[in-house]
């Protein structure tokens, strides 16, 4: 049996909550097709580990039970989109201070979870909080201006101390995340 996992950071709740709210009803006037994420499901998504068998989830438990640091403070700010303004996929917020923290958890993570025979990231980590996907060019135009009104948009701040294994699970009306680990907290 496997279970569909993945490695972030979570953003809680409260005052970001409200404003990813806002962003969302914002995205929403402009009628175009985008799968918003809920809220409250907001995550920073360190590693992307998919499908893994049960008989991994005990490994990979160990290296985000084993990651260890300071705890900060990231701001999150800025709306964007992936891969660019003529063809927008993913609409994000971003990070500006702690990412260079966030990078250097990423790179431990993604290290020793290449070393469990998880693919290692071609791609530069570029920190991100995944508002909602495009599914359509559907009202394109609209989009990107209010992206681009956006673009200074002040989330707030997301206190930094752990990161978790969450399990998955997809269904019709979106995933449910369970928490499997998570790292310990340095004080």
């Amino acid at each position: 049996m496997s279970i569909r996992c993945f490695v972030a950071v979570e953003c809680g709740g409260g005052e970001l909550t409200t404003k990813f709210r806002e962003v969302r009803r914002v995205l929403e006037a402009t009628r175009a097709d985008i799968k918003f994420v809920e809220p409250e499901n907001i995550h920073l998504t360190l590693k992307f580990l998919g499908e893994i068998e049960q008989s991994l989830v005990e490994q990979v438990t160990n290296v985000v039970e084993g990651t260890s640091f300071q705890p900060f403070t990231a701001r999150i700010e800025r709306v964007g989109v992936f891969p660019n303004l003529r063809r927008p996929r993913v609409v994000w917020a971003g990070i500006t201070d702690g990412a260079s923290q966030l990078e250097e958890i990423w790179s431990e993570l993604d290290d020793k979870l290449g070393r469990l025979g998880f693919e290692r990231e071609r791609r530069r980590f570029s920190p991100h909080l995944t508002i909602g996907r495009v599914r359509s060019g559907r009202n394109r135009d609209k989009l990107v201006h209010e992206v681009s009104s956006l673009s200074d948009y002040v989330f707030g701040e997301l206190h930094v101390d752990r990161v978790a294994l969450k399990k998955s699970v997809l269904t019709p009306k979106g995933p449910i995340y369970t928490t499997l680990a998570e790292s310990r907290v340095d004080r």
